[in-house]
């Protein structure tokens, strides 16, 4: 390919392909969530029960090709466009540079070849026959000239690149639209042989998040039902895929009344069951039952505007009081949408540790390693809605406190908008320290627990700590944070809705 002349350089039309560059970017931001939307019809007709057959089956297929396309698109598209931001920014310069060279040419004059070269003799002064400050503009303009040139070669060789990252689609060099038959096509033959690579080990909840961006629906598919233990448990994946997974598994520990965790499976299904029995959208989140920890989602956590994560405090398991958590977050996510009635809420019974039962509460160990996994599933939350972020609130009772405290000592800030501590006995951290923006306290006179100094160097109710006071009753006990005959619950909600103030 011969390089282009330094005139045809200099009117290289920049804003148009910036422009260019501008509207394929959208395309590329917007395919993921075209994507997500188009999966999500996909397995709402997977599990619909008015349409079955053929034409469903049909139907449901037709979806995953779409998707399967849509993602090789995608990941094409993107890589393409790595290339074209490096060819708008070396075309940017080769012509800005170009037009100097010119300018300072026919100012000597001399002649520029294409290669930003001196074509000619120098000039001579014809009455003086001195050539010396001829000799120096011209050189300054055969420098611009050939920087010009060389920037010019780095476009074309990264609009080449550009160009090949598209080839895989059936886009050949004049860039003509491939069919989707086409496509599809191209995506079947590339994909067929080479299985999903696994999940990285490395980098958390975004590098999850980022595989499972690069995989196709059918990937998706294979990955979950192939591993559903592993997957069960990633966080950085959507809430819809680790349900799938989780309920395979939870399907298995059923059928096996030996299996270790039983007795925890069969909480949990019962759960659920009773849930959508009634209408409601439950999602499995988390599901390890030989270790008791379980997060039961209610709501979309992948589309709700606001989250609330509800962590209990001691003398809890999800054995047993499963039901009871869960209760309390459909009476928070009641008062947030009474807040707000627009609002799309969900919200999470987290039994993400293991609530101590006994003596253990006055240790550390406990809340460390809950406050570990707190915040990982607060960090695979973010990651999984880094697209569409929810406003995320963690509500968390007497232990669950300390919890969030440990949480806030983890790596990394807390994934968090606000934190509402109930009848906390006592904190490490203060506001500042709980890396958050908003920070709410509930302490009644009648809870001994948020007056007998068990923990921590702040009791939450002072001053000195620096949170919101919420609303209370002198009479509240321990146990009635969520109870909605008192104000705090609706306060609660206010928070999870945002339409509280924060001082």
């Amino acid at each position: 390919m011969s390089a282009p002349a330094l005139t045809e350089v200099a009117g290289w039309d920049v804003p148009l392909l910036r422009g260019a560059v501008f509207t394929l970017t959208a395309v590329a931001e917007r395919l993921p969530s075209w994507r997500a939307r188009t999966e999500a019809v996909g397995r709402s007709l997977t599990d619909a029960e008015c349409w079955y057959g053929p034409a469903a089956q049909s139907a449901g297929a037709a979806l995953i090709e779409v998707s399967t396309v849509a993602t090789s698109v995608a990941m094409a598209l993107g890589e393409s466009l790595e290339h074209a931001e490096r060819l708008l920014a070396e075309a940017a310069t080769a012509q800005e540079w170009a037009e100097q060279a010119l300018a300072a040419a026919v100012a000597v004059p001399v002649v520029l070849d294409a290669a930003g070269r001196l074509a000619g003799p120098l000039p001579v002064d014809p009455v003086t026959g001195s050539d010396s400050g001829h000799v120096a503009a011209a050189r300054r303009a055969e420098a611009l000239g050939i920087d010009a040139a060389e920037a010019a070669r780095r476009a074309a060789l990264a609009a080449a690149d550009a160009a090949d990252a598209l080839a895989g689609l059936g886009i050949g060099g004049v860039l003509s639209p491939a069919t989707f038959e086409d496509l599809s096509w191209l995506v079947a033959v590339e994909t067929s042989a080479a299985p999903a690579p696994p999940p990285p080990m490395d980098g958390g909840a975004t590098a999850v998040a980022a595989w499972w961006g690069s995989l196709s629906t059918a990937a998706r598919i294979s990955a979950i039902s192939g591993h559903p233990d592993r997957l069960g448990d990633l966080e950085g994946l959507p809430a819809w895929a680790r349900d799938r997974a989780n309920r395979i598994v939870l399907g298995r520990v059923l059928a096996d009344p030996s299996a270790s965790g039983h007795a925890v499976a069969a909480s949990v299904g019962a759960e659920i069951a009773d849930r959508e029995e009634t209408g409601e959208t439950v999602q499995l989140l988390r599901f390890r039952p030989a270790e008791e920890l379980v997060a039961l989602g209610l709501g979309d956590l992948d589309t709700a505007d606001s989250v609330a994560l509800l962590v209990p405090g001691m003398l809890n398991t999800p054995r047993d009081d499963l039901d009871e958590l869960a209760d309390d977050a459909d009476a928070v996510a009641d008062a947030a949408r009474a807040a707000a009635p627009a609002l799309a809420v969900a919200t999470v019974a987290w039994f993400g540790y293991r609530p101590p039962m006994g003596p253990g509460a006055l240790g550390t160990s406990t809340s460390r390693e809950g406050g570990r996994a707190l915040d990982a599933t607060l960090d695979g939350l973010a990651a999984a809605r880094a697209a569409d972020p929810a406003r995320v609130v963690v509500s968390a009772h007497s232990y669950g406190t300390r919890v969030v405290d440990a949480a806030a000592g983890a790596p990394g800030e807390l994934a968090a908008d606000a934190v509402v501590l109930n009848g906390s006995p006592g904190m490490d951290h203060d506001v500042e320290g709980l890396e958050v923006a908003e920070v709410y306290e509930a302490s009644p006179a009648f809870d001994p627990i948020s007056w007998w100094d068990w923990h921590g160097e702040h009791p939450t109710w002072t001053d000195a700590f620096g949170a919101v006071e919420l609303p209370v009753e002198e009479g509240m006990l321990h146990t009635e944070y969520y109870d909605e005959q008192f104000p705090t619950l609706a306060a609660i909600g206010e928070v999870v809705a945002a339409s509280r103030p924060a001082d």
